[in-house]
C-alpha cells in the first residue's frame, strides 16, 4: 500500500513562489508515475502536473507552464513542485497522486492513491 504525504504549503502574495514536496513510502516509487492535482473551493479536482517514472517529458496543465516544474528524486522517493508566480487562482487544496504504470495520465481517477492535501493561498 503506497502511502502519500505532501507538505510546503502555506500562504503567500500573488508573485510569490512554494515549493510543495510529496513524501512517499510503502511502494515502489520508481515505478510509479507520479502527479500533482489541485482542488479549489466548489471546483472539481483538475490535473497540474504529471512526472513518468524516470523523470523525463513532465507533463503541465496549459494555466501553469513556465511557472510550475515538477521533480523527483527517486533514491529518496519524492516528488516536489516548484510554484513561481503564483496567482489568486493557484489557491487550491494540492494533493499528491500516485499510479503503477509508465504511462502519464492526466485523469484523477487513472491514478490509485492519493496524500491528503496541502493548503496553498495566494493573496492578491
Amino acid at each position: 500500500q503506497v502511502q502519500l504525504k505532501e507538505s510546503g504549503g502555506g500562504l503567500v502574495q500573488a508573485g510569490g513562489s512554494l515549493r510543495l514536496s510529496c513524501a512517499a513510502s510503502g511502494g515502489t516509487f520508481d515505478k510509479q508515475t507520479m502527479a500533482w492535482f489541485r482542488q479549489a473551493p466548489g471546483q472539481e479536482r483538475e490535473f497540474v502536473a504529471a512526472s513518468s517514472w524516470s523523470g523525463g517529458s513532465p507533463r503541465y496543465e496549459d494555466s501553469v507552464k513556465g511557472r510550475f516544474t515538477i521533480s523527483r528524486d527517486n533514491a529518496k522517493n519524492t516528488l516536489d513542485l516548484q510554484m513561481n508566480s503564483l496567482k489568486p487562482e493557484d489557491t487550491a487544496l494540492y494533493y499528491c497522486a500516485a499510479r503503477l504504470g509508465r504511462l502519464i495520465a492526466t485523469i484523477g481517477g487513472q491514478y490509485d492513491f492519493w496524500g491528503q492535501g496541502t493548503q496553498v493561498t495566494v493573496s492578491s
